[in-house]
């Protein structure tokens, strides 16, 4: 019996002994819970307080100080109209202008640890690069800003033009722009032309080439921009190029397979007109091959659809003119240098349309570069379906009667 009882009172003190110890562990674990919060609050609370004192400055671990005294862009309030537009492709006004439709879009919000860089000296870094593609170090010392920052930017602002600005002014023409096109193409001696297509390529380097197949992007070698597909590599065929693009799709969807309504269309229907790499389609007119053997009225057609097309030779020169990021390898990724080349035709387009006066010396190597950055040759598309024939003699018949009231008029 005195055992049991003993037993019972082991037991008893056994687990008491136990339960204390557990409290010990909890307590512990309840302070050292306490402790981290207490710590976790003065530390927030302290560096609340030194927010308060270091809000106007720079910390170093942050954002790196650079001295704006020396640099291109302290000097840029200095600048007269000439120089202004010299160095940023567009006057005031234009830049003005492009600040107020894209700047909420590129504002960045100001912190406790550093002041954003304003959208007026974002907007002037991109244009800058689209103007001259230099190379970002360069930039940055410009500008008073990071490497990795002028990268950003020019991205951010690129982005910011396609969003906002690209259906405004990259479109095909309709009401009475279309009648003011159409007009500006009769005066060419070339009637119901809505606009000229084309193709360009633009250089890459091979470091920014990050597909399976880099091989496919090597060739074998005052007008607005109405529409653009980019991207492409270089060794695609124009007609490959064409048939994929939304161009090509709008006009094939339409149930009589015109891309313009029949209400400005006369007897012959209003179209686009290209050179003889791309397929004759109902919407797209083309000239002979001149390695047929053509008739007198084939080879005036020939010719006056050839000098109507030239348009697309003129634009895509003050283009990459304006815009000579387009004429130099850049090492961006292939994928952004596409929106980059969108975004310079949207600019194109809106410096053109605001009357921003394209400068001769802009034109200084974009014509005789040197041999690796020459276009290729045009490959003619020989695989058409749709006979030119009768259609070629009722656009003869058309040119006839405006080169008799032509004739008339000059009398």
């Amino acid at each position: 019996m005195h055992l049991i009882v003993f037993m019972f009172m082991y037991i008893i003190t056994a687990l008491v002994q136990q339960r204390r110890v557990r409290e010990m562990i909890d307590r512990d674990r309840r302070l050292r819970q306490y402790l981290r919060r207490r710590k976790a609050f003065l530390m927030s609370s302290v560096t609340a307080v030194l927010s308060i004192f270091t809000t106007t400055r720079n910390r170093h671990v942050w954002v790196r100080n650079r001295s704006s005294e020396d640099n291109f862009w302290s000097s840029v309030e200095l600048f007269d109209d000439d120089e202004w537009k010299a160095q940023f492709r567009v006057s005031r006004a234009t830049f003005d202008y492009l600040l107020e439709q894209v700047g909420p879009a590129i504002k960045r919000r100001r912190t406790n640890f550093r002041v954003p860089i304003e959208p007026k000296r974002r907007l002037a870094i991109a244009l800058w690069w689209f103007a001259r593609a230099g190379e970002y170090r360069t930039v940055s010392i410009m500008f008073g800003v990071g490497i990795a920052t002028v990268c950003n930017i020019v991205r951010q602002v690129t982005s910011a033009i396609l969003e906002r600005l690209h259906q405004r002014f990259l479109s095909l023409p309709s009401d009475q722009r279309l009648d003011d096109v159409m007009a500006a193409f009769k005066e060419r001696c070339y009637p119901q032309c809505a606009g000229a297509i084309g193709t360009t390529h633009i250089p890459v380097s091979p470091v920014a080439l990050s597909r399976d197949r880099p091989d496919d992007y090597l060739n074998e070698r005052a007008w607005v921009v109405l529409d653009v597909y980019a991207g492409w590599p270089g060794s695609t065929s124009s007609a490959s190029v064409l048939s994929c693009s939304d161009l090509h799709t709008k006009a094939e969807d339409q149930a009589d397979g015109y891309l313009f309504p029949k209400e400005v269309s006369l007897m012959i229907p209003v179209h686009l007109i290209g050179d003889t790499s791309f397929p004759l389609k109902p919407w797209l007119m083309k000239s002979y091959s001149l390695k047929d053997q053509l008739s007198p009225e084939q080879h005036r057609f020939t010719h006056t659809l050839s000098s109507a097309c030239s348009v697309v030779d003129t634009a895509f020169t003050r283009l990459k003119g304006r815009w000579r990021c387009l004429l130099k390898k850049n090492d961006i990724d292939a994928s952004n240098m596409s929106k980059v080349v969108v975004a310079c035709c949207v600019l194109h387009n809106i410096c053109e349309i605001r009357g921003d006066s394209f400068l001769p010396e802009w034109n200084t190597g974009t014509v005789n570069c040197s041999s690796y950055l020459r276009q290729p040759d045009m490959q003619p598309y020989d695989g058409d379906t749709f006979c030119p024939a009768e259609v070629h003699i009722l656009y003869s018949y058309l040119l006839s009667i405006v080169h008799m009231q032509q004739q008339t008029t000059e009398r």
